[in-house]
Order: structure tokens, then sequence, then C-alpha cells
């Protein structure tokens, strides 16, 4: 795994942003059911609260896992303040999880280029819930007794990149596939709108300098080659200074 520091610069330069995770086919009959030029975000923004999939354990290995691979420093917090494994938690109570959109009858490639989209039968939802036992389990039976969560940042640094290189092998799945997996959705979460649950106070937009989804440009396209300066907006509305 890249150092500290190069961590969060390769996500300050390549981050792509998640605005939405989930798009239905509908009929639709009749007039429209849009206005032109008007956004219609989530019905109910992701809040910090109860769990909706991940259990409490779960969730503390989640949220240690995103501090690792976007750690704080003087730029600005870290994985875990910056709400990513309720990000990631919504998710996979939501459609994401079940990829219930998606057709998953096979046949199944795992050794297929990564261009021809998911090859698994497992969703992401089942792939966290095993690969996160058996992140502990191996954890425990390395570690004296301790969970993922409760290692120090060395050891989870230790962990991680083990994953990462196919060394570290989890006990009834596949680690390498579970850190891509987290480490997409950690990023996701870092820099999606925060209505998805991460990206806490635009800190991700922020970090790398990105507007939101600011209404009116004209102003900026009017003065070229000018520093911008105004704060983001998010699909809520900008919060009071």
């Amino acid at each position: 795994m890249p150092s500290t520091h190069g961590r969060r610069q390769l996500l300050a330069t390549t981050a792509l942003l998640a605005l939405s995770r989930a798009a239905f086919g509908r009929t639709i009959s009749g007039a429209l059911p849009w206005s032109p030029n008007e956004v219609y975000p989530p019905p109910d923004a992701a809040r910090p609260g109860p769990w909706l999939y991940l259990t409490a354990d779960e969730a503390r290995a989640v949220e240690a896992i995103a501090d690792r691979l976007i750690p704080a420093d003087d730029l600005g917090p870290g994985g875990r303040e910056a709400g990513c494994a309720v990000f990631i938690d919504r998710q996979l109570a939501g459609p994401y999880g079940s990829q219930e959109w998606l057709y998953r009858q096979g046949p199944f490639h795992p050794d297929a280029p990564a261009n021809f989209g998911p090859q698994s039968p497992i969703t992401p939802r089942e792939r966290y819930r095993a690969a996160l036992a058996a992140l502990d389990g191996h954890c425990r039976g390395r570690y004296a007794g301790k969970p993922f969560a409760e290692l120090p940042a060395a050891q989870q640094d230790e962990v991680l990149t083990g994953l990462e290189k196919g060394q570290v092998q989890l006990q009834g799945t596949d680690g390498r596939a579970f850190f891509t997996l987290v480490h997409t959705n950690v990023v996701e979460g870092f820099f999606a709108d925060p209505i998805y649950g991460g990206n806490r106070d635009m800190c991700g937009w922020k970090l790398v300098g990105f507007p939101g989804v600011r209404y009116d440009f004209r102003d900026v396209i009017a003065n070229p080659n000018q520093p911008y300066t105004l704060p983001p907006v998010s699909l809520q509305g900008r919060r009071p200074a």
C-alpha cells in the first residue's frame, strides 16, 4: 500500500465522484415525471445514526479501514470522520448491496478483464459480511486475540497491505477482492455528494477544490484565470457559515 502521504495525494488527484449509485428503468406514460432544468435529489438524505446493514463490530472495522486508507492529517479529516462507513452501510442496505439491478444468473468468469464488469455471484453485502468476519478471525489468530479495529495503525497497515497484494488469505472468501471493493467504496464515500452519508461537510470536495453542484458559474466564466474561492455546494444546498 502507498504511504500515508501518497494515499492522500492519490485520492486528491484521481477521485471520481459517485454522485448516484442507483438508476432504475420504468415505464412512463403521460407527462414526464420531472421539470426541465431542475434536479431532484434522493428523498431522504443518509445521516449518521443506527447502522442499517452493518453490525456494530462490522462498522468499527470498516471505520478503522477507512481511517487507514484515508488518514486524517493537516489537509483535513480521515475516512472515519468523513462518514465513509455511513456511506458504505447505506449503500449495502440498498440496491447496490444486493445488486438487484444486475443480471446475476451467470456464467461468471472471475479471470475475465475488468471491463467485463462484476464477475461474481457474490453481492457486495455478502462479500462484506463474510470478509469482515474472516478479517477479524485472521487478526485474532495473528495478533493475540485482537480484532482488526483494535490493532495499532502499523499492524492495520500490515494487514491491509497483505490483502492488497494477495498475501493475506481470508478463510472462506477472497481477501484481495474484498480490499479492492472496500477501497473503492471508501473513496466513493469520501467524494460522493454528502446526501449519501459520506463526504461530511464536503471535506472531500474541499480537499480537491471541487465546487459541487453550484447552479450558476457565469461569474467564474466571465473572469477566467482567477482562483475559484467560493465554497462547494451539495445537493442539499450550502449550509450557513
